[in-house]
């Protein structure tokens, strides 16, 4: 598929647990998932020992507690500081309003080319979709955004969104891109990707990104990158449109430049990101680049309803998938499974919340064991397997009397200690009772949905026999 036509996404299809069965059965889809996720612990596991990650962590989380704390009165002080250095700025209260100011802003420059750089805010709202009914053309110049709009997919991951393709994969969608032969080398991959993503930064009429950071006392736009390509997106076309959830401000440099920090070593296991590009307000008068224009979307799109209430951590996000690489489910099935930008923990959380209750994403916050590996992950400290529990409880509530006294029942019992250590012996002498060979193959009642998925094991450890 060439990025000349518009991009088709495919519709999601089949349920959660359709998608999630087809996708622990790719075994290649796997091979490439672990593999990724191996490489991310690797290099987390040097940034925690190098700099004591612990600490900085504590400091993030404050930061962007304050943050969202705070969010009314920062916003208002970076629009006022966007607009005194020349930029406008647009408050879009859902998806459908920020890409209403995006395509008119395209239609007053008669624009015909759009050069996107990797912004999962874009994502959301569905912007390439909307630009291209209105007539664009968009190219998304990120390796990895550009690899899946060849392929008509959506992001497999929140900063590597082609993690889920090997480089088999990746050159036989080149090849059937260029219609012919391609090496498969690496760096033959990423030249071919260059050379036709070069012409598309000279020549497009609008430059679109999001934002990782923007800084309320100066105005400021921080956008990070490892490849460079966002550079010339935010530099080089006459109109840059950045897009940005209206959480990701903070108050000064000081919190700017330690999230900053903490990002790339949450997300790709580095001291740094190879490019951080800080944009305040279009080219000046004697400056050689730049846009004439600059234009902030600024996207509530459900995130101010959170705000106050036991769900406001989600907020802290600062995007890094560190969560997505430390879940055992996602690491199983990845992005693609979840049907939705967001996916792994993050995901299952924020989706169902902003898109609201009855959405085909209340399946997600289901998609997960619990484990609080995503909590451990997280640089801001969100705690994740909380918020899925409550989730959980908001988009599908126990509906029969025996459910909800079956549960008021296991939460009085779980107030104590007697209590609880009484259902643990209760339910060891069950499955012990139930277990055949030391594992339980299937359980009665309620159970028996759990048990059409996987054994239990009787007693502990369990058998090694087991397969």
């Amino acid at each position: 598929m060439s990025p000349d036509r518009p991009v088709s996404y495919p519709d999601v299809r089949g349920s959660l647990r359709e998608r999630t069965r087809d996708a622990v059965a790719d075994a290649e889809l796997v091979g490439n998932l672990r593999a990724s996720a191996g490489s991310w612990a690797a290099g987390r596991a040097r940034m925690e020992e190098e700099h004591g990650f612990d600490a900085m962590r504590a400091r993030a989380r404050a930061i962007r507690t304050d943050a969202v704390r705070r969010l009314p009165e920062l916003l208002e002080r970076l629009s006022a500081e966007v607009r005194e250095a020349g930029g406008h700025v647009h408050f879009a209260a859902d998806a459908a309003a920020a890409c209403d100011y995006v395509v008119d802003v395209a239609r007053a420059h008669d624009a015909r080319l759009v050069a996107k750089s990797k912004s999962m805010a874009t994502e959301e709202i569905k912007l390439n979709e909307a630009l291209e009914e209105a007539g664009l053309r968009v190219v998304e110049t990120d390796l990895g955004e550009w690899i899946l709009q060849l392929a008509g997919q959506h992001p497999s991951h929140i900063i590597a969104p082609a993690v889920h393709l090997n480089r088999d994969q990746v050159a036989d969608l080149f090849s059937s891109e260029t219609g012919g032969p391609v090496p498969r080398e690496r760096e033959a991959l990423v030249a071919l990707a260059r050379g036709r993503l070069r012409e598309v930064f000279a020549a497009a009429d609008i430059g679109i990104s999001g934002v990782n950071f923007a800084v309320a006392e100066t105005g400021t736009l921080c956008v990070v990158e490892n490849e460079g390509n966002a550079r010339l997106v935010t530099a080089l076309p006459p109109v840059h449109v950045a897009v940005m959830g209206m959480e990701r401000v903070v108050a000064g440099w000081d919190d700017a430049a330690h999230l900053l920090e903490v990002l790339p070593m949450a997300a790709i296991g580095d001291d740094a990101a190879s490019y951080v590009n800080l944009i305040t307000g279009p080219r000046r008068p004697g400056e050689r680049d730049g846009p004439e224009e600059l234009h902030v979307v600024i996207v509530d799109g459900g995130r101010s309803a959170l705000r106050g209430t036991e769900f406001e951590e989600v907020l802290n996000c600062i995007r890094c998938g560190a969560c997505l690489y430390s879940c055992p489910m996602w690491r199983s099935v990845g992005g693609q499974a979840y049907g939705s930008p967001y996916s792994g923990p993050i995901g299952a959380v924020l989706t169902p919340l902003l898109e609201g209750p009855g959405s085909p994403s209340d399946e997600l916050p289901f998609l997960s064991s619990l484990c609080g590996a995503c909590h451990e992950a997280c640089p801001v400290g969100i705690p994740l397997h909380d918020l899925l529990v409550r989730v959980r409880a908001r988009v599908r509530p126990p509906q029969r009397r025996r459910e909800r006294a079956a549960f008021r029942l296991w939460s009085h019992l779980w107030r104590t200690r007697a209590g609880y250590a009484a259902s643990r012996a209760l339910a060891r002498t069950g499955l012990r009772i139930l277990g055949r060979d030391g594992w339980v193959h299937r359980l009665p009642g309620p159970g028996a949905a759990w048990t059409s998925q996987r054994d239990l094991p009787s007693r502990w450890p369990p058998s090694s026999r087991h397969s």
